[in-house]
């Protein structure tokens, strides 16, 4: 194609759209400039056919009759101004610069989002009210519980893709995140770089990264109700600090680490790592399974073992723990169905230990959760959820939890068969309301249950089988 003919275009692609406002923002000039190539692609299609069409004609004698434009000037174009030549060629120099900037400063391949959720909770056994919002995990509440989760977040998520197509994750969350929950005072949630080997379907990945466990995510804006289910509080790991590999092919894939357990670094005296890995299967569209476990050593917090001359509990070194469970979805038009099972035993970790010897005895436990939700309106979810715990064994005993809780409902029943822990039941009924595109309202209810009383009612000192918990809380993501 000629230079003429490029001006041609040029021209009567300008012609094609209303005379252009100038430019506010970067968002506009980009969507300007992705509206004019679009037009450009056809008005080239459409000189193709045209040059096929019919041959330029010429005058007797063969001698072509075209005029050249005066010196220093622009060839006249059909249906073009100079005013809309000069703003669109505005357009392209801006949006060119705009293009430049961005891989100078960095932020070619960038991705910013986050989100945050001021809540409110009342919990009747534990007699208080009022709302949660960055506070801290390892507060005088009793720690990490099923009312005092991962919730009342403010985060910020950032994702960097390299031309190399390696990917670098940061993700902040101040006193609610899977740092401040191991740590105590970290505000790093993930901290990983994921790096394409042969292919960009293999990648070796590397850093902190949250637990996979489960049906259940860790980000609110991933959840349907605000509190977790008992497994996803009491059974699985927080988070992996260590190497492994992510792998995908076709439907499946598979992500592996040899890392350290809820712990950033490892103690002294303490050397052999877990072997964590994730499988997934998408089995179509609406449909799919995964299914995880965790095999080595980790914390052991057990305090049954005392010093005779201090009284004070032995620190037990990191023991073996083995962890498997398997989930599955069904999510399709106004219907999602999530469902998990897990199973889990820590050694010398159970609460009671041997009543003859005095030694310490394995925690063992398994358990079942499942969800179901239904759009009555686009905007509106109902939501309910089912969980069970099965954890008598010694006693009882969890992961992290070697010690009778009265907050959380883990353990024997004061007074009771130390031998014989609490086995848990917990039903969660909800609604969420898209508010806007950013924005979701949401309430819950939720009922938990012990097979022996292990709730300490803080106002009247008794201890109790049952407890009522309301949540509702305001998510605002991007």
């Amino acid at each position: 194609m000629t230079p003429w003919k490029h001006t041609a275009l040029v021209a009567a692609l300008a012609a094609g759209f209303a005379p252009l406002a100038p430019a506010q923002t970067n968002e506009e000039l980009l969507k300007e400039l992705r509206a004019l190539r679009e037009r450009v692609n056809e008005l080239e299609r459409k000189v193709r056919d045209n040059e096929a069409r019919s041959a330029p004609a010429t005058p007797a004698g063969g001698a072509a009759a075209t005029a050249a434009p005066p010196a220093g000037a622009e060839p006249a174009a059909p249906g073009m101004t100079p005013e809309q030549q000069q703003e669109f060629n505005r357009i392209a120099l801006k949006t060119e610069a705009l293009e430049d900037n961005q891989e100078r400063y960095g932020f070619k391949g960038l991705k910013i989002s986050g989100y945050m959720d001021p809540t409110f909770i009342y919990n009747h056994r534990a007699d208080r009210s009022g709302f949660q919002f960055l506070n801290r995990v390892n507060d005088d509440n009793g720690g990490f519980a099923y009312d005092n989760s991962y919730f009342g977040a403010a985060v910020l998520d950032l994702i960097k893709e390299t031309d190399s197509n390696t990917r670098w994750r940061l993700t902040l969350a101040p006193n609610r995140g899977v740092g401040a929950v191991f740590d105590g005072s970290s505000i790093i949630q993930e901290a990983s770089v994921s790096i394409p080997l042969t292919d960009l379907q293999t990648r070796v990945i590397a850093g902190q990264v949250p637990d996979w466990s489960g049906y259940e995510y860790l980000p609110a804006p991933q959840n349907k109700l605000i509190t977790h289910n008992l497994l996803f509080d009491f059974t699985l790991p927080t988070a992996y600090t260590g190497a492994g590999m992510e792998i995908t092919r076709g439907k499946w894939i598979s992500k592996l680490m040899l890392a350290n357990m809820n712990a950033s670094r490892r103690t002294p005296g303490n050397k052999t790592p877990v072997l964590a890995y994730r499988v997934d299967y998408a089995r179509g569209e609406f449909q799919g399974f995964g299914f995880a476990g965790v095999h080595g050593k980790a914390a052991n917090f057990s305090e049954n073992i005392v010093d005779a001359e201090t009284g004070e509990a032995v620190k037990q070194p990191d023991s073996a723990v083995h962890l498997f469970e398997f989930d599955a979805y069904f999510i399709r038009g106004d219907w999602t169905v999530q469902g998990q099972v897990s199973f889990g035993t820590q050694k010398d970790a159970a609460v009671t230990p041997d009543p003859d010897s005095g030694e310490l005895r394995n925690s063992r436990w398994w358990g079942l959760s499942g969800l179901a939700a239904y759009k009555f309106t686009p905007r509106l979810e109902g939501i309910a959820r089912l969980d069970y715990l099965n954890n008598e064994k010694n006693g009882g005993g969890l992961l992290g939890y070697s010690a009778p809780d009265d907050h959380n409902g883990i353990g024997p029943a004061p007074g009771g068969d130390p031998e014989k822990g609490a086995n848990r039941y917990a039903l969660s009924v909800g609604a969420s309301y898209l508010l806007n595109l950013n924005t979701t309202l949401r309430a819950e209810y939720r009922l938990d249950r012990a097979s022996v009383p292990v709730f300490l009612d803080q106002d009247s000192g008794l201890y109790k089988k049952s407890n009522h918990l309301f949540g509702a809380s305001v998510l605002v993501s991007f």
